[in-house]
């Protein structure tokens, strides 16, 4: 059976500007029929190094388990209380005093989404977005949280029109009234433009024109890379052309210094096979894989090569409730009892996680681990733990070598397998982590050992708690394609490039 998983993700910025580091986080919706707890969902979270989380609603149970977590964490206003904030200072005061104030700072909130894809899923509440917004960000300035605490609402990628070459990129102009006055407030905020980014759509919608590498981050030869006969500038990858032409829409408008973050962008790892054949594991790892290596290189975009793009994968669970065709409930990294849904190659992507059910994984010390804090963990470990660490002990197999790490690794590993390789028992307060790589030497062998080495991906079971039938408030993920992507003009001249 394959290793099965995923991810990490690094970096502790709360807004987004060319000086920070990237980072990928995780959606996490919950039209799970049997959605793990709150607190489940927060060690999963820890168990796999997730820094930075986006959640559908301001739930209060999820957010006192991300209380004092160290998790960047991003609230929304569901798209059916927006009218409400829209219309009334005094409602968005509220808002933020019972959904922001009660938890800060005790809970990150670096950002408040103010709906999802609001000009495309409940049009007629255009009018009270951007009112929104602006009373969301007084109230944040009354509390003087406006620094800390960024507003922004993620918009469909298909309101950018003609967007292949991206140079020649605008937003559909029915809505100048609302997203021109959007783009100046973000500007003014030092905000981020939020932007839902899914390859897998544009690939799918262009009916073979658009090479499955190309949508894949997969390499291309350089005479099928697409380019921007306006600008020269090469593309290797549909996702960084959506985002290009976002910033030369932004341009259009004369808005030109409002990063993009890619709200949510993933791959479904199974789908009908009549109609979505490449909906598939192999093609989810991939493009997943792929999009947290190509974020976490801090490389920026061709048009913008020193503005990281970061991005959050959609998303943490495969959601079993969503309506739709069959991709619409898989495009999740685990299921709801948190196995992981495939396994990601990370290879030079930064530290990753894993989880095996074959016993091939282990908990090793956290290079670079304060050693007091290892001292303590090894302690727990070989006491309360109930960690037989008499193999550690001078004339023992494993007491060389005689270093905190290394003993700490031998103890750490004993526990996480004693425990089932449970979700958060390789944790011990951040200073250890899953491998593949088996630590065993000479004489020691470590618990799981099965001679094969490898890298750190990610993963660790995670129990199912009581039924909960909250949806994600998010619209359904087929009408959040680029479709914008692909008029006719651009259909020919993708042509032009891959035929």
């Amino acid at each position: 059976m394959a290793l099965l998983l995923l991810l990490l993700l690094t970096a502790f910025s709360a807004a987004l500007t060319s000086a920070d580091e990237a980072f990928v986080g995780v959606n996490i919706g919950t039209a799970v029929s049997s959605m793990p707890s709150p607190t489940q969902v927060v060690a999963l979270l820890k168990s796999q190094q997730i820094r930075h989380v986006r959640l559908y609603d301001a739930d209060p149970g999820m957010l006192a388990a991300l209380s004092r977590s160290g998790i960047l964490v991003t609230v929304s206003v569901p798209n059916e209380q927006l009218l409400a904030v829209g219309q009334s200072n005094a409602t968005a005061a509220n808002w933020v005093s019972k959904n922001v104030l009660a938890h800060y700072p005790s809970v990150n909130i670096t950002t408040i989404s103010v709906g999802s894809e609001v000009l495309s899923a409940i049009p007629n509440a255009a009018p009270v977005l951007v009112p929104a917004m602006r009373f969301l960000h007084s109230a944040l300035v009354a509390a003087n949280l406006d620094r800390q605490i960024k507003i922004s609402t993620p918009l469909p990628s298909s309101l950018i029109l003609d967007s292949f070459p991206p140079s020649q990129a605008f937003f559909n102009r029915s809505w100048d009234g609302v997203i021109l006055p959007m783009l100046k407030f973000l500007q003014a905020t030092e905000s981020t433009l939020m932007l839902n980014v899914y390859p897998y759509y544009d690939y799918l919608q262009s009916a073979g024109v658009i090479p499955l590498d190309y949508a894949l981050f997969r390499p291309l030869p350089p005479n099928k890379e697409a380019v921007d006969a306006n600008t020269l500038l090469h593309y290797t990858n549909v996702f960084d052309a959506v985002v290009d032409a976002a910033y030369f829409a932004m341009a259009f408008l004369n808005v030109t210094n409002v990063p993009v973050l890619v709200a949510e962008t993933g791959w479904p790892s199974k789908g009908d096979p009549a109609t979505e054949p490449d909906a598939t594991v192999d093609n989810a790892a991939t493009y997943n894989s792929n999009l947290i290596r190509h974020v976490l290189n801090g490389t920026g975009t061709p048009k913008s090569p020193g503005m990281v793009v970061s991005a959050f994968i959609y998303e943490l669970y495969n959601e079993d409730l969503k309506p739709g065709p069959e991709s619409e409930r898989r495009w999740g990294l685990f299921d709801a009892t948190g196995k992981p849904a495939y396994q990601l190659s990370l290879m030079g992507a930064g530290e990753v996680l894993a989880n095996d059910t074959a016993e091939e994984t282990f908990c090793v010390a956290r290079g670079g681990a304060d050693e007091k804090m290892l001292q303590a963990a090894l302690d727990w470990a070989c006491g309360p733990g109930k960690v037989d660490c008499g193999v550690l002990l001078q004339g023992k197999a494993c007491y060389d070598p005689d270093t905190v790490e290394a003993h700490a690794t031998y103890a750490f590993n004993a526990y996480y397998h004693r425990m089932g390789m449970a979700a958060g028992t390789c944790y011990f307060n951040g200073v250890a982590v899953v491998t593949t790589t088996d630590p065993s030497h000479d004489s020691c062998a470590f618990t799981g050992s099965g001679g094969k080495n490898g890298t750190m991906v990610n993963g660790t079971s995670l129990a199912t708690a009581a039924n909960s039938t909250t949806d994600s408030g998010a619209p359904a993920l087929w009408e959040r394609s680029s479709a914008g992507f692909f008029q006719l003009a651009g259909m020919l001249l993708w042509s032009a490039l891959f035929l």
